[in-house]
C-alpha cells in the first residue's frame, strides 16, 4: 500500500510541473480558484487534457486511499445536495446576483434581500457549497463567485432574468445543461433503485418520477414544460459547442472525399456540428436530420450563422425520424453524435440498421460517443492503440463524469454509454464493421459496411 500511495504522489508531482510548465511556456498564469472563470488564462490544449485528467485521477485516489471508509462513505450517501443546492442558486440567480456585487462579495443579508430567501436557509446553503470550492466565503456570511461559480451565470443581468424567465437560459447552453442535472435528473434518481429492482415498471426511472409514459423530449411538449424544451433546446447547443472542432473534422476526414459527396448528421438537431464540418470542408454537400419541431429553430440558426447556406442548397435541413427508414441513400458519410447512449440496445440496433439499409459499398458511418471503460485492464483496447493509463490508477482513470453520465442516461432514457465491445457488437448485429476508434474527449468509432 505505501508504494501505491507514493506512486499517486508521484504522478500528481509530475504531471502538475509539466502542467506549470506549459503555462510558463505561454507565458500565461496558472489560474486561480478565488477568481472567476476567464477562458483566454485556461489553457485548453489539447495536449493538456491528459496531463490533467492524471492529476485529478491521482489526486481523487489518494482520498479513496487515505480518507478513512467511513468518512468517505459518508460524504458520498448525502451527494444529492450537490444538484439540490446547483438548482437553487441556479434558480433564485445567485452566481448574477454575485457578478454584480463585484469581488468583495455580498453579505447573506442582501442575497436575502435580492432573493426573498431567508438569510440563515442562504447562509448554510452557500457554505456547503463553498466548502466544496462551488462560491467562496471572504468574510463570515459573505460569499462572492469564484473560478467554478462564476460558470453558473446564465449570461444576462438580473433585471434581465426577472424580465423574461422563461428565456433565462437563453445565453448560456452550459448552465442549462446543467440546470437539466438538477431539475429532472435528480428527480428520476429518487426512483433509481425502485426501477433496476422492477424495469417492467416504466421505460425509465424518469417516467416513474413524472407519472408518463412519454420519452423526455415529448414531455418537454407539454403545458407547462415550455421553458424546459427552450431549455433543452439551449442546452443541445451546448452539447456541440463543448467539443473540440478537431473531433468533427477528423472523425469524417473531409479531405478524403469528393467534391459534392453527401455527409449525413443523423439527429443533428439544429446543426451546430455540421456548421463547424461546413467550414472545414466547404465543397462537400450536408443533410442535417431532425424531427418537425426542431426545424424551426434550424432554420433560424443557419440564416443567422451562415446567411444563404440553405438556399444554395449546400445543406439541407430534412425532417426524419431515424427509427424509420433513412431517406438518403449511398452517402460517403452518416453520423451521429451523442445519440445513441440515448437509446437502449433494442432500439439502437434498428437506428444503425436503417442506415446500413441506406449506405453504398464505400459508405462510412461515424459515430461520436464516450466510451465506457473498465476500471481495470482491458485487453481489446490495445487492438486500437488506446493509451493505458499508469500504476496504480484505476484503467479508466477515474472519470466519474463518464459513469455518472451513464447512469443519467438510465434514470432518463434507459439509455447507456458503451464499452469497445459492446459498439463493435452493436454494429456487427446491424451490418457494420469497426474499423477504427480515435480517442478524444469524445471518441470517434469508424464502421464500414459489413460484406456478410
Amino acid at each position: 500500500m505505501a508504494e501505491a500511495l507514493k506512486a499517486l504522489v508521484d504522478i500528481i508531482t509530475t504531471e502538475t510541473t509539466a502542467l506549470l510548465t506549459a503555462y510558463e511556456t505561454h507565458k500565461a498564469e496558472f489560474p486561480s480558484l478565488d477568481e472567476p472563470f476567464n477562458p483566454v488564462a485556461d489553457l485548453l490544449n489539447p495536449a493538456l487534457v491528459r496531463t490533467r485528467q492524471l492529476i485529478v485521477a491521482a489526486a481523487t485516489q489518494l482520498i479513496a486511499t487515505v480518507q478513512p471508509p467511513s468518512e468517505f462513505l459518508q460524504d458520498a450517501a448525502p451527494a444529492m445536495f450537490k444538484p439540490a443546492t446547483l438548482g437553487f442558486v441556479m434558480d433564485v440567480n445567485i452566481p448574477e446576483i454575485l457578478m454584480e456585487a463585484g469581488p468583495q462579495g455580498l453579505h447573506v443579508r442582501d442575497i436575502s434581500a435580492a432573493t426573498g430567501v431567508e438569510e440563515s436557509y442562504l447562509a448554510r446553503v452557500l457554505r456547503y457549497m463553498a466548502t466544496r470550492h462551488i462560491f467562496r466565503e471572504v468574510t463570515p456570511s459573505v460569499f462572492t463567485n469564484n473560478r467554478i461559480s462564476s460558470l453558473l451565470s446564465k449570461g444576462k443581468s438580473v433585471k434581465e432574468l426577472e424580465k423574461d424567465p422563461l428565456g433565462r437560459f437563453d445565453n448560456s447552453p452550459f448552465t442549462s445543461f446543467l440546470h437539466m442535472a438538477t431539475d429532472e435528473l435528480l428527480a428520476s434518481s429518487v426512483h433509481f433503485s425502485t426501477y433496476l429492482r422492477n424495469p417492467d415498471q416504466a421505460q425509465a426511472p424518469f417516467n416513474i418520477a413524472h407519472r408518463t409514459p412519454k420519452k423526455l423530449w415529448e414531455w418537454y411538449e407539454e403545458p407547462g414544460n415550455e421553458w424546459r424544451l427552450r431549455r433543452f433546446t439551449i442546452s443541445m447547443k451546448a452539447n456541440g459547442d463543448m467539443f473540440p472542432p478537431q473531433i468533427f473534422t477528423g472523425g469524417i476526414d473531409g479531405n478524403a472525399l469528393k467534391p459534392d459527396d453527401v455527409v449525413v448528421d443523423v439527429g443533428g438537431s439544429i446543426g451546430t456540428v455540421t456548421l463547424t464540418l461546413l467550414r472545414a470542408f466547404p465543397n462537400l454537400r450536408y443533410v442535417v436530420q431532425d424531427l418537425d419541431t426542431v426545424m424551426p429553430s434550424g432554420e433560424e440558426f443557419w440564416d443567422v450563422q451562415s446567411p444563404g447556406t440553405l438556399q444554395s442548397g449546400r445543406v439541407t435541413l430534412q425532417v426524419h425520424n431515424f427509427f424509420d427508414p433513412q431517406p438518403v441513400k449511398n452517402a460517403a458519410i452518416y453520423f451521429l453524435r451523442v445519440i445513441l447512449h440515448d437509446w437502449p440496445d433494442k432500439d439502437a440496433h434498428i437506428i444503425l440498421a436503417h442506415l446500413r439499409d441506406a449506405a453504398g459499398p464505400s459508405s462510412k458511418l461515424v459515430i461520436f460517443e464516450s466510451l465506457a471503460r473498465y476500471t481495470c485492464e482491458d485487453a481489446c483496447l490495445e487492438r486500437f492503440s488506446l493509451q493505458k493509463a499508469p500504476y496504480p490508477l484505476l484503467a479508466n482513470l477515474g472519470q466519474s463524469f463518464f459513469t455518472a453520465l451513464d447512469l443519467n442516461m438510465l434514470a432518463l432514457f434507459n439509455g447507456k454509454e458503451r464499452t469497445l465491445d459492446e459498439f463493435a457488437k452493436l454494429g456487427r448485429e446491424s451490418g457494420w464493421k469497426l474499423e477504427s476508434v480515435k480517442p478524444g474527449i469524445l471518441f470517434t468509432f469508424i464502421f464500414s459496411p459489413s460484406r456478410a
